[in-house]
């Protein structure tokens, strides 16, 4: 299905969303996170999508904002830098966290700006050996968006996260794993074989339970104890009502393979 700046199909209970502007390395534009915001609505509201893969095509994963599309005109005052992150990236960050199935980022080189965010925000990040990650906001006399003065102090604590968006210095793959960033470090000639059979693995799985987990966790970052265990609580007890859980158990009585449905 053809959308501006993305590629995007659903196969094997996977939404595959490919950012693609690769002569520009998928860097944003409106219409570009537009259509990103279309997809995640789609992945939320298609039963048949049970998990999602977002990639970039071309060289990089992203470069955040295409800074084309928000420089003034000569003579004319600076943009509206707010309505244009409220407008653009805001809605992706919250549909990605929002979406209650795991999502699954196969970073392949650069990631700058709201692209690095933009990985972060997801469930599971891969990335190639070649890839980098880089807060550049700085380097521009702004402040980092798309979640990354949310996620990255709670990712790798406030020294990092301060150094990272102050100093804006590129990490590598191997940095960005061992600072808690990302999950894998994959060869970069395997990295979307990797990331598709973990989706498709995902996809696989009792979906429902994921996403209450995902609820959950999202909850975490904002309760104290006793308001974490009244979510659980609950969500456990909606979570014994489906399906999957009875497949589950019925599998486990059995000696066998469950068979998951997502409902």
């Amino acid at each position: 299905m053809a959308k501006q700046g993305i590629q995007w199909q659903v196969a094997e209970g996977v939404g595959r969303i490919t950012l693609d502007r690769p002569d520009v390395l998928n860097s944003f534009n409106r219409e570009m996170a537009f259509s990103l915001q279309e997809c995640l609505k789609e992945c939320a509201e298609n039963d048949a999508v049970r998990a999602v893969l977002l990639s970039g095509n071309g060289r990089g994963f992203c470069a955040g904002q295409d800074l084309k599309e928000v420089l003034p005109e000569e003579g004319e005052p600076p943009k509206n830098l707010s309505e244009i992150v409220a407008a653009s990236y805001n809605p992706v960050i919250l549909g990605i966290r929002n979406l209650e199935k795991p999502v699954v980022c196969a970073v392949n080189g650069i990631a700058a700006g709201a692209g690095a965010n933009l990985a972060f925000a997801c469930d599971f990040v891969l990335a190639s050996e070649k890839a980098s990650f880089v807060q550049s906001f700085c380097k521009l006399g702004l402040v980092p968006d798309s979640g990354g003065t949310f996620f990255l102090p709670r990712l790798v604590g406030m020294a990092r996260a301060t150094a990272l968006t102050m100093l804006g210095e590129k990490l590598t793959a191997e940095q960005a794993l061992n600072w808690g960033l990302i999950y894998r470090v994959c060869q970069a000639d395997g990295l979307l074989e990797e990331a598709t059979k973990l989706a498709v693995f995902l996809a696989s799985q009792p979906t429902k339970g994921f996403g209450y987990t995902k609820r959950a966790l999202n909850a975490s970052l904002a309760n104290d104890l006793a308001s974490q265990l009244a979510v659980e609580e609950e969500l456990q007890g909606a979570a014994g009502r489906t399906a999957d859980y009875a497949e589950g158990v019925a599998a486990f009585l059995e000696k066998r393979a469950p068979n998951f449905t997502g409902k």
